[in-house]
This record gives structure tokens, C-alpha cells and sequence, in this order.
């Protein structure tokens, strides 16, 4: 795995020489991709990290999502992982998100009924609660960092009650989060420590849950399920990870960015105020415009698509964001509508690996907004220049002050 420093160095042109980690692209990445949609090469190449396609078009992406036995998930990071980021770890993966058929199947059929409608409603009240919570704690001081004491600090907690693990841990497991999904990116020697603290950690809380069930536990419930599924402890620590791993940067990026977009545009936070029927397209609306994430894919075996002759072990980039901005699929795609009638985005991906977790992100990611809106009606970015944002696999604010 390549460093910033090999990578460096100006895009002249990014049809064939983009950088996912560009600061200016991390931190604005929407004109870019529309330079390559609408260019002769909607589907560009580099070779920087490891060499990449990068497909930009809606029916692009969508139609590599659905061909999974050709474009593959069994490597779904951005970058390639260093040889040894592998090792012991070898095999813990994120099941369902980076198994292929057959085993897909039933990864994901297991993990199905944790996630459905009728499950996720149980933490709304608790989220609503910790959202109170967390604002209390500044709103008498008139500003805050929307990033980091309000958006970063939801999802950690709620995947932590789901999980039955220390919910006063969760500066530790962000810290660990970031460190895989953030930093690690460009850092393999911080990626694979911080893997490793992932790793140990749910490996220690296995051999607890073996020596110690509990009742109405996860991690309990995974482990006792190998009487109707081929259950191993990899599988477990595995979706442990990706619940970790997936679930909370991912959310936080989105509740983060809407904030961002809602400090800017008064008149959509008091349309949200006014008109409650507004949410349900309000927030699909803020998915797809903000979309997070940026997943892989591997290619199977020599193919060609679109005219682009792919070798097999080549990387395939799904940004999720870029089709979601296409002006084939959606009209005004740069602008946010609250009310936007069709909206079939692809902000949780497309086909058989599309987001498990989507009931939980969409009830944490209105949730988050409703509270604040109900406690911060008004409110406006510092200096919208000192905004810092990751970018890569996860698209989102880091840094975002607002004053109130």
C-alpha cells in the first residue's frame, strides 16, 4: 500500500489521473466527478493507490453493483490493504458487505431481522434521549462543533447498545473507527493497529459471551445460531467489525453533512419546522445529495465494460456520491429539494450488498435532526472555510463549528 507522499502531487487531468485523497477533492469532490461524468470518459483510471476505475454515471454504478459475479466484494476498501494488515486477521472480514454468493446469502439473511423496521424503531427513544443529552451540554454556550459534540457522537452509542458492549467506550471505538477508515487509509501502519485493536476487542468479548451468555444480546445470538447457519467465530467478529466499523462513520458522516447543508439554508430548517410531513423526503433527499460512502469492488476475470478493458484484480471504486449527483437520474442534482418526488438514490448501494443497516441510519439520521432542530431552530457555520472533512471510503465534516 502507497503512502500521501508517493501519491502527491498535482491532477492534470482527472479522467485518467484522479486522487480520492486530493485535499481539495476530499473536501469538495462534486465538481470533479461532474468533469468526469460529462467528459468522453465518464469512467476514468488512475494509477494512484494501487491504480483504480472510477465509474461516475448512475447506470454505471448500478449495473456493476448488480453483476457481482463479475465485479466481486471481497475487497471493499478504496485502497489495497497492506500485506500485513492481513496476518492473523486474515480472516475477518464484514460479512455481508464483503462476502460473494453463495455465502452472501445467508450472511445476510441472518442479520436481516437485527436491522428491520419493526427492530430499529426500539432505540428511537433512547436516541432522541442521548441527542437531548448531548446537546445540553453546550447549547447554553451559543456554539458548537456539529461534527464532533453532536453528529460523531450518536451512532458510536447506539451500535454500542445494540452490541452489549461499554457504551463508555465510545471515544475509544471512534478513535479505532477512524484509525481503519480515516487515517488508515493512507497509513497502513496505523490502519493495522488499529484493525488489531478492533479485532481483539470483539475477540475478547466472544470468549466472554461463550463463558457468559446473556439474554437479549447480539453477539450472544449470533454465536448460538451455528444450528441453522455454518456460524463461525470469524463470522461473528466479523459482523461485530463491520457493525463497528460501517455503522458509525457512515452515519455520523451523513447526520454531519445535513447539519453542514441546514446551517447554511435557514429556509429548509424552518420548512423542517414547520411542515413534519417534509421528513421522510427531507431525509432521502439529504442521503442523496450528501451520500457517504465510496465502496469497492474486485474484478473477477478480464472483462470489458463500458469500452474500458478491466483486468482481473483490478479495483472498481462505487462512488455512491457521484451517482447520485447525475443529471441523467435526478433533475438539479446539485440542488437539495426537500420534496423531490423521485428519488431512487443509491446512497446505501444497489443490489444484493445495498446497506443492511439503512432502518437504523435513516431513524438516527432524522432523529438527530428533529432534536436539534427542536432545540437549535436557528443556527449558522463560524467560518465556513475552517470546515475540515474526511474523504476516501467515507465522505463527511470532521471539523464543523456553527454558532447559535
Amino acid at each position: 500500500m502507497s503512502t500521501l507522499e508517493e501519491n502527491a502531487g498535482p491532477v492534470l487531468d482527472p479522467t485518467s489521473d484522479f486522487n480520492i485523497f486530493d485535499p481539495e477533492f476530499v473536501r469538495d469532490p462534486y465538481p470533479t466527478m461532474h468533469d468526469i461524468r460529462e467528459s468522453k470518459c465518464p469512467i476514468a483510471h488512475s494509477e494512484r493507490w494501487g491504480g483504480s476505475w472510477f465509474p461516475t454515471r448512475y447506470e454505471d454504478v448500478v449495473a456493476i453493483a448488480q453483476e457481482h459475479e463479475t465485479f466481486t466484494s471481497r475487497d471493499i476498501v478504496v485502497v489495497p490493504r497492506a500485506a500485513a494488515a492481513e496476518g492473523a486477521y486474515a480472516g475477518v472480514a464484514a460479512p455481508p458487505i464483503t462476502s460473494d454468493p453463495p455465502d452472501h446469502h445467508w450472511h445476510r439473511r441472518l442479520i436481516l431481522p437485527v436491522f428491520a423496521p419493526q427492530a430499529v424503531a426500539k432505540y428511537e427513544q433512547s436516541t432522541r434521549d442521548l441527542c437531548n443529552q448531548l446537546i445540553d451540554k453546550f447549547i447554553d454556550k451559543g456554539h458548537a462543533d456539529a461534527a464532533t459534540d453532536y453528529a460523531q457522537q450518536i451512532p458510536v452509542r447506539v451500535i454500542a447498545t445494540m452490541l452489549g458492549v461499554p457504551v463508555e467506550m465510545s471515544d475509544e471505538f471512534t478513535s479505532w473507527v477512524r484509525g481503519v477508515l480515516e487515517i488508515g487509509l493512507t497509513d497502513p501502519k496505523v490502519r493495522l493497529e488499529n484493525r488489531i485493536n478492533i479485532i481483539s476487542f470483539f475477540k475478547q468479548q466472544l470468549e466472554d459471551r461463550k463463558a457468559n451468555p446473556r439474554e437479549n444480546d447480539l453477539i450472544t445470538d449470533l454465536l448460538n445460531s451455528g444450528d441453522k447457519y455454518p456460524v463461525t467465530d470469524q463470522y461473528v467478529m466479523g459482523v461485530c467489525n463491520l457493525m463497528l466499523v460501517a455503522g458509525i462513520d457512515t452515519t455520523w458522516s451523513a447526520i454531519g453533512s445535513s447539519l453542514w447543508h441546514l446551517a447554511q439554508h435557514p429556509e429548509h430548517c424552518e420548512r423542517l419546522r414547520s411542515t413534519p410531513e417534509l421528513w421522510a423526503t427531507a431525509i432521502e433527499e439529504l442521503l442523496r445529495a450528501y451520500s457517504p460512502v465510496t465502496m469497492a469492488r474486485i474484478v473477477d476475470h478480464d472483462t470489458e465494460f463500458q469500452g474500458c478493458p478491466m483486468k482481473a484484480g483490478d479495483r472498481i471504486l462505487m462512488s455512491f456520491p457521484a451517482a447520485n449527483r447525475d443529471p441523467r437520474q435526478f433533475d438539479n442534482p446539485d440542488e437539495v429539494i426537500l420534496d423531490r418526488e423521485h428519488n431512487r438514490h443509491v446512497a446505501f448501494g444497489s443490489g444484493i450488498h445495498r446497506c443492511a443497516g439503512s432502518n437504523l441510519a435513516r431513524l438516527e439520521l432524522r432523529v438527530a435532526l428533529q432534536v436539534w432542530l427542536e432545540r437549535i431552530p436557528k443556527f449558522s457555520l463560524v467560518d465556513p472555510a475552517s470546515v475540515t472533512w474526511a474523504g476516501g471510503q467515507v465522505h463527511g465534516p470532521r471539523i464543523c463549528n456553527v454558532r447559535f
